[in-house]
């Protein structure tokens, strides 16, 4: 067997347009595995954010079963209880733990939604969501002492990406980068594992900081900037570490590129609450006299039958009756509001007055189960081009900016995914409609494991 038989390159946020299409050229790496195998557009959760994103690609379920509607989700029926969903929130097996159950060894780096560490068959490194080295971060716990010995300064993640730094964000970028990959490939070397999969969370970092001046579609284009060729340098250092990564694999190890979602520039921010305020569906006891976050503020929540969260998109939740502790809207209205709301939203235009696509998701219509306590409506400005603040006292229902940092982009709905196995090569094959459900079962199906029952996802053809 070729070790590892199967390798996952995870690239968090990874947009399909700069390498399928920009920038294929100046990515020989990828382009080879493109040429030899499978590639497409990948259809991301909704919403398509990190967490859940990651969770859903493998466990093969959605948002809805996992009850991981984004970073933060909602801890209990409080106004203000939003809380950052950690691995245990994740309550079915991962593609690692079923390979494991088959008896095959694993080793699974930085994957969002593993921290904290657990056992597995093999080894765990876990997610940006830990606190720091300083904490259990790895199965077995002596893994972090060989980590630690191998790399003194091993980061987690990229600590605040969302400032003014830039230099300092890019240096630690490439280090973040470098050190995922040098780890895959040490411990490829030394324990030569079944499977080996890690994320990179640079891409979606470099994204967020450094968009402006690559895109000139960004309403905050920076023409001329230094960093026009950030994100494509750092592309270009992805693909040789790729490159570097599987010359320490067998020649015949199936090699997975994915990505969760993708990117764009964010073209502004839609204030949900100014809006609610505006049309009477929530209400505070006083206006602000600066832009402060809703648990900031006093809200009448006698008076209020609506209220938003801020983020990638909107959380709309309804103020319903023997739910919440003072809720004014009666169970036998709830359906008739979420429509009006729905309805209303779809008529929000951009700042110079033109249609806004707008897209209002109810959970119940797009999971497969509504676990733990969902929002009453996601909604989607623009495909996530417009993100949602839900800061109130900026008196506009529009922004520039992020109300959480400096910000170039948002996610997209669709990420990527390049497969090769070098003993069934598919030369090329460009993959139509494919979802990040897809990839438990197809990737179990390619092994002859069983899958387990109520999967969401189906059999790709790659």
């Amino acid at each position: 067997m070729p070790t590892p038989r199967l390798l996952i390159i995870g690239l968090d946020c990874m947009a399909p347009d700069l390498v399928f299409d920009q920038w294929r050229h100046d990515l020989p790496n990828l382009s080879r595995l493109m040429g030899l195998g499978s590639y497409g557009r990948l259809e991301s959760s909704i919403p398509a954010i990190t967490v859940p994103a990651w969770s859903c690609m493998m466990t093969g379920r959605d948002p809805g079963e996992l009850g991981i509607y984004g970073f933060r989700n909602r801890r209990d029926r409080d106004y203000h209880s939003m809380g950052i969903s950690d691995g245990r929130a994740v309550k079915f097996p991962r593609l690692w733990d079923i390979l494991g159950e088959a008896g095959w060894s694993v080793a699974a780096l930085s994957v969002p939604g593993t921290s904290p560490p657990y056992p597995v068959n093999g080894s765990l490194v876990s997610c940006f969501l830990t606190p720091s080295t300083e904490v259990p971060f790895t199965h077995p716990p002596d893994l972090g002492e060989q980590i630690t010995a191998w790399m003194p300064d091993f980061m987690l993640d990229v600590p605040n990406f969302r400032s003014d730094e830039k230099e300092r964000i890019l240096a630690n970028l490439y280090s973040l980068c470098d050190q995922r990959f040098t780890l895959a490939e040490k411990l490829i070397t030394r324990d030569r594992p079944d499977f080996c999969m890690l994320v990179d969370m640079g891409v979606d970092r470099i994204h967020h900081a450094f968009w402006k001046p690559m895109d000139p579609r960004h309403p905050q284009y920076e023409a001329g900037s230094p960093f026009a060729t950030a994100i494509h340098d750092y592309y270009v250092h992805v693909d040789q570490r790729v490159g570097d990564l599987l010359a320490v694999c067998d020649p015949d190890t199936a090699v997975l590129v994915v990505s969760d979602h993708g990117a764009q520039p964010l073209m502004g921010g839609i204030c949900i609450n100014e809006w609610l305020i505006a049309n009477g569906y929530l209400t505070l006891k006083e206006a602000p006299a600066e832009v402060l976050p809703l648990d900031k503020v006093e809200v009448d929540w006698k008076n209020t039958q609506v209220w938003g969260a801020g983020g990638y998109y909107a959380r709309i939740f309804l103020n319903v009756k023997g739910r919440e502790p003072q809720g004014t809207v009666a169970m036998a209205d709830y359906e008739a509001l979420r429509d009006e709301l729905a309805t209303k939203l779809s008529q929000l235009t951009d700042p110079d007055g033109n249609p806004l696509p707008i897209k209002a998701f109810k959970p119940q219509e797009i999971y497969q189960k509504v676990r733990g306590r969902a929002p009453d409506l996601i909604v989607y400005f623009d495909d996530l081009a417009w993100r949602s603040v839900g800061s109130v006292g900026i008196n506009s229902l529009y922004t520039v900016e992020n109300d959480t940092g400096p910000d170039d982009a948002n996610h997209a709905p669709l990420g990527l995914m390049i497969f090769h196995d070098p003993k069934a090569p598919k030369n090329g094959q460009v993959l139509e409609g494919a979802q990040l459900y897809d990839l438990v079962p197809t990737l179990l199906h390619r092994y002859n494991i069983d899958a387990p029952s109520g999967l969401r996802g189906k059999v790709l053809a790659i």
